[in-house]
């Protein structure tokens, strides 16, 4: 789930504060074209991708801005950056919070160039920064993010017009307004054909409908990506929807392996997030990441279209007695801005990890259990990416990591 703020939501949208195309459209589409014109963009070698969430409402009570990326020494290690959400609604994209992404005025001490915003300006706020980011790093790439946790009912509705959908979300992510900030759209339905936030009765191929239609409309000069389920479970969310038919119109998926315990189950048995392995006592069987990548890959998804999820945060519970996973709680552990989520930057001080399970770390603090991926358990899960043969790496979200950029070095 991508929420900002998530009590079992990954994507809590902070809504109240509110070839050419020949490959696109023909190859893809089963026109059987033998050849396809070279890519317009130099590609990034398979297993690279450095993919980072920014968050737009993150400018407000985190005061992580655009030039955070920079001064941590993130941009210069990201390949991809996803700007997280745009609203999906009446059948069509459109803007999430429109006073972060185009108006607000930077100063110049906020300002990625160090140049402060004029009133007369034609574009400010997140999309101008991130224009000025991409000058100083002309080789990253930025995805408009659409949907999340909190965003993803319209979909329903958008899958009715796959086409009329596609049509608007190329207007919205290509107006010229704010022309050469984006390369491309990525897609964040949680979840299709099952429930989420909401629950969705859209069928089958409808995820697939909608990802062939973005496709033609973006054409093969254009990313289109997208987060998707990581459950593996027999006739959970993975087999829900057409997965494998859609691989054909994604340059890469983002299968979101975090989240997969928390104190949503407010009584435990406390567990990690995003293990990487299974383990003696995992609550759910196939509730970790190999077991999402294995099935995916089985499915008939190419490795190279599938990027390995981590976590910029933990998930804890309090009321817990038992230092080793497995223990009771009494309800979710206090977090910054949420209740049983808290980012690594604080937790690193908060509650320092002591033990390992299933690839990923853990503590305990007082009656507070916390689990969350640290430096040493990120390089276990790239020795399994570069294994795995995976295109690469995505995370959600970049101002969890510390002003250092500790977690994503430890990626790159």
């Amino acid at each position: 789930m991508h929420t900002p703020h998530r009590p079992r939501a990954r994507f809590r949208a902070l809504a109240a504060a509110a070839c050419a195309t020949v490959l696109g459209a023909g190859l893809l589409a089963g026109a059987g074209t033998a050849t396809a014109a070279a890519p317009a963009a130099p590609q990034v070698k398979a297993g690279s991708k450095v993919v980072g969430y920014f968050t737009e409402w993150g400018t407000y009570d985190r005061k992580y801005y655009v030039k955070n990326i920079e001064t941590s020494g993130s941009a210069a290690r990201l390949t991809h950056i996803n700007y997280a959400f745009g609203n999906v609604t009446g059948g069509k994209c459109a803007p999430g919070d429109s006073y972060a992404a185009t108006d607000r005025a930077y100063t110049a001490a906020e300002s990625v160039d160090g140049v402060a915003d004029t009133w007369d300006q034609p574009l400010r706020g997140n999309f101008n920064q991130l224009r000025k980011l991409k000058k100083k790093h002309p080789g990253l790439k930025v995805l408009w993010s659409f949907g999340g946790w909190t965003w993803s009912g319209g979909f329903g509705e958008a899958a009715k017009n796959p086409a009329a959908f596609a049509q608007s979300c190329y207007d919205l992510v290509k107006n010229s307004k704010w022309a050469g900030v984006f390369d491309g759209i990525d897609i964040d339905w949680e979840y299709p054909n099952a429930c989420g936030n909401t629950c969705d009765t859209s069928g089958r191929e409808a995820f697939k409908n909608v990802m062939a239609a973005l496709r033609s409309k973006f054409g093969s000069g254009s990313l289109v990506t997208a987060a998707i389920t990581a459950d593996a479970t027999a006739g959970g969310k993975i087999d829900a929807a057409n997965y494998a038919g859609a691989a054909g119109y994604v340059d890469w998926y983002n299968p979101m392996t975090y989240d997969y315990f928390g104190a949503w189950d407010a009584t435990g048995p406390t567990a990690p997030h995003s293990p990487l392995n299974s383990y003696a006592g995992i609550p759910k069987a196939n509730f970790h990441t190999s077991a999402t990548i294995a099935k995916l890959k089985g499915l008939g998804v190419p490795a190279a279209k599938l990027l390995l999820g981590i976590g910029f945060y933990g998930r804890g519970w309090t009321g817990v007695t038992q230092a080793a996973p497995g223990g009771t709680a009494t309800g979710p552990a206090a977090g910054t801005y949420e209740q049983g989520i808290d980012d690594y930057k604080v937790l690193k001080a908060k509650c320092p990890a002591t033990g390992t399970v299933g690839g990923t770390a853990y503590a305990k603090c007082g009656s507070d259990w916390w689990s969350y991926d640290t430096p040493a358990t990120i390089g276990t899960k790239m020795a399994y990416k570069d294994q795995q043969g995976l295109g690469g790496t995505f995370f959600w979200e970049l101002s969890g990591d510390t002003a250092g950029g500790e977690l994503i070095r430890a990626i790159h």
